[in-house]
């Protein structure tokens, strides 16, 4: 059998476990192992058995790597800023900000997200974080199910693109593309995302006054006391994120400036007698959430290795990447027809098993489509280098990675939603949340006829 004939099986075989709903990095790992050892019953060169005594250095490579130790320092500090109600403080604050604005409170969600989502880097924690702190408040105000639901499905997705991003971390990781570069391709990406959806929120409520009724008024007091808890937050985070785009520190070290920053936070709180404080049962909370998740993502990028190896054996990356530079199609419909594949994808798979899994196929083949690894901009499919198709792709990659977590009929943060609004229908959240895709394809779009959208901050910076 031909190695590239049991490497496509190798690859339906890991979509049928993952839609058994075999954990991601089982399958993947499961895959890479099962594929392997067949290779060494038709490919005499495969070793099975010293294969198998190489897992000790492939486990230790997956983790100890510089670029990586800042997964858990930011996972670690989306965990504390959630346990120290700086999430709650920056809903009440952007509450305040958006007071007179008919759907402020919407749109305030929306900014909360966004600003949580930077630090945790994750759709999912960032939409059930945001669900626990603005579900019950939208409802009070008796917004419309479906306007309340869709902005917090929505709002979620803004977790992985807006920088600092563990998912713009291991796709860097992944294709070799430089970390600071990527935090600032994401910048403009992440900010006109954030517009468009307050852009449609507007519209929506424009169109029809009752889905968001008017609020009471706040009294001065209430606004001075809200405004006043968005100073810590924006000092913490702005000063990450401003950092990071401006190049005055790595992740590494800005990840580990944000954990030590928001420490002192909660300490003080907790010495002024404050109920967010940073108790010894919430640091052990979010200690033990950080370690639950950076294993797991530990875990996937193992797995995600196992799985290349096997792939690399068998040739069929090689083998799609000559292929495509050998296709009549154009490279743009190449491109366009990966896209709408990882929206598919992303309604089954978690954003980083999918980076993980997908993109190494990916990428070899957009690097032969432009013309190969060396090739000058004026001469390349995409009119641009290597390097920054790299970074073009990636921010493309990520947004309709997370565009497959609100796509119907299986979008993960819906589901998530759900958890949180048992009482409402499916249906009505897919409906709530639909003018948000909807404008996420104009994002796309946008992305796709203007690459300076994304490259000219990296150029510039």
């Amino acid at each position: 059998m031909e190695r590239e004939v049991i490497g496509l099986w190798g690859l339906v075989a890991l979509f049928l476990l993952i839609m058994l709903r075999i954990p991601v990095a089982l399958a993947m790992f499961v895959t890479g192992v099962v594929g392997t050892w067949v290779l060494s019953l038709t490919s005499p060169f495969i070793k099975f058995g010293p294969y198998l005594l190489q897992f000790k250095t492939a486990l230790w490579n997956s983790v100890a790597n510089y670029d990586l130790s800042v997964v858990p320092l930011f996972i670690l500090m989306g965990f504390l800023a959630a346990e120290t109600g700086l999430s709650r403080d920056l809903f009440q604050g952007l509450s305040a900000v958006t007071r007179r604005i008919r759907g402020g409170v919407a749109m305030a969600t929306i900014l909360a997200c966004a600003g949580f989502g930077a630090v945790s880097g994750s759709s999912i924690a960032t939409a059930s974080t945001m669900s626990r702190v603005a579900l019950p408040e939208l409802r009070r105000l008796s917004y419309h199910e479906g306007l309340s639901t869709g902005v917090l499905a929505a709002g979620g997705t803004l977790g992985i693109l807006i920088p600092p991003s563990v998912a713009l971390v291991i796709y860097a990781i992944v294709v070799e593309a430089p970390i600071i570069a990527m935090f600032q391709a994401a910048i403009v990406p992440g900010i006109l995302a954030v517009v468009l959806f307050l852009l449609v929120i507007r519209i929506r409520v424009a169109r029809n006054p009752a889905l968001a009724p008017t609020r009471a008024p706040m009294t001065d007091a209430e606004v001075s006391q809200a405004l006043r808890r968005l100073i810590p937050v924006g000092l913490i985070f702005g000063a990450i994120i401003l950092g990071l785009g401006l190049g005055l520190f790595t992740p590494t070290p800005a990840a580990a400036v944000g954990v030590f920053l928001i420490l002192i936070y909660g300490g003080l709180l907790r010495a002024l007698g404050h109920d967010a404080g940073l108790t010894r049962a919430r640091l052990k909370a979010a200690l033990l959430a950080t370690a639950n998740t950076a294993s797991m993502i530990y875990f996937i990028l193992f797995s995600a290795d196992i799985l290349k190896g096997f792939f690399a054996r068998t040739g069929l990356p090689a083998a799609l990447s000559e292929w495509a530079a050998a296709s009549t199609m154009e490279p743009m419909m190449i491109l366009l027809a990966m896209l709408v594949i990882l929206i598919i994808l992303g309604c089954f798979m978690e954003s980083l098993s999918m980076i993980l899994v997908v993109v190494p196929f990916f990428w070899p083949v957009l690097v032969q489509l432009n013309g190969g690894e060396f090739v000058s901009a004026d001469r390349a499919a995409f009119g641009m280098t290597t390097d920054d198709l790299r970074i073009w792709f990636g921010i493309l990659a990520l947004i309709v990675v997370e565009l497959g977590l609100i796509t119907p009929p299986v979008g993960l943060n819906v589901f998530v939603i759900k958890s949180f609004s048992p009482d409402t229908t499916l249906g009505t959240i897919f409906r709530g949340v639909a003018p948000f895709f909807a404008i996420e394809l104009v994002r796309v779009a946008l992305l796709l006829a203007v690459p300076a959208l994304a490259l000219t901050l990296p150029r510039l910076l």
